[in-house]
């Protein structure tokens, strides 16, 4: 198999890579917002608790595997002859969005465990900031993908 075998693929992969996009950013958008309500439960109480599970659950049932299909999907599209020109600017501006929300996903993944571990140093007014980032990144990604100004 080589690389042109992925040109006849290439919409199923472009389809694919929308979806998991739409599950991660769904994920990315939700996350902050229950760590908004969770840091204003009392430690220990059913409802921090509740919170800890839905946490996780939504971390690991929907966030990582969308992220890991995003990737992958895109990292194909990437690899597919003729769906990319890297001699644009574009492509470089969105990558660097896709990673910066990769890094904001390992971030939100490293808060998680603080809310477990019952050690959340951080005011509801941080994870309100927090969760505009993802808005801000999805904006920017997906102006270069279908506006492509540069």
């Amino acid at each position: 198999m080589t690389l042109a075998d992925l040109v006849p693929w290439a919409p199923w992969l472009k389809s694919f890579h929308v979806i998991s996009v739409i599950a991660w950013m769904a994920g990315m958008f939700y996350l902050p917002r229950l760590f908004v309500y969770h840091v204003d439960s009392q430690r220990g109480s059913v409802q921090s608790e509740t919170f800890k599970v839905m946490e996780r659950r939504l971390l690991r049932g929907i966030i990582n595997p969308a992220m890991i299909a995003t990737w992958v999907f895109g990292l194909l599209l990437v690899l597919t002859p003729g769906v990319i020109d890297w001699h644009f600017v574009w492509p470089w501006v969105k990558a660097a969005g896709v990673i910066a929300m990769s890094v904001l996903h390992g971030m939100l993944s490293r808060y998680r465990k603080d809310f477990a571990a019952d050690r959340n140093v951080r005011p509801a007014r941080f994870y309100r900031q927090i969760n505009e980032v993802p808005t801000l990144l999805v904006i920017v990604i997906v102006i270069m993908v279908i506006a492509r100004p540069f």
